[in-house]
């Protein structure tokens, strides 16, 4: 029940921070333009994570604990359960089932409704966005 609340919460977050229809999204010049991805994640992943993925959108702001910040190329879940975590098919799966699949906060909502192709796009783009990488 409480991680329903959680979702709902976040999903009226999202419809308030989402730029009106015909309003283009801010971008950042410091984004790679070319990425396929990045029309997508400027859609539906800027709000909470931030334009440059800084973890520091407007609806993500309320959020505990914080979204991911994805310039550090760091990330928590092992979603396929190979022993290691943030490869590219973890990103896949946490974005495709939402991150309440994977133990984490249920407010990271599923977008299977993109399809495979299109969430394959996200990741790629996310992994663009990483300024320090992880030792």
């Amino acid at each position: 029940m409480r991680a329903r609340a959680a979702a709902r919460a976040a999903s009226l977050l999202l419809a308030l921070a989402a730029p009106a229809a015909g309003e283009p999204a801010e971008a950042s010049e410091a984004q790679p333009a070319a990425l396929p991805g990045r029309d997508l994640y400027v859609e539906h992943c800027a709000t909470c994570h931030g334009v440059e993925g800084k973890g520091d959108g407007p609806a993500g702001l309320p959020i505990l604990p914080m979204p991911r910040d994805f310039r550090v190329g760091r990330f928590k879940f092992d979603a396929d359960g190979d022993g290691r975590t943030g490869t590219d098919r973890d990103l896949f799966l946490v974005i495709r089932d939402g991150a309440g699949a994977v133990g984490g906060n249920p407010a990271m909502a599923p977008w299977s409704h993109l399809g495979e192709e299109r969430i394959r796009e996200l990741v790629a783009y996310v992994r663009s966005l990483e300024r320090h990488p992880a030792p």
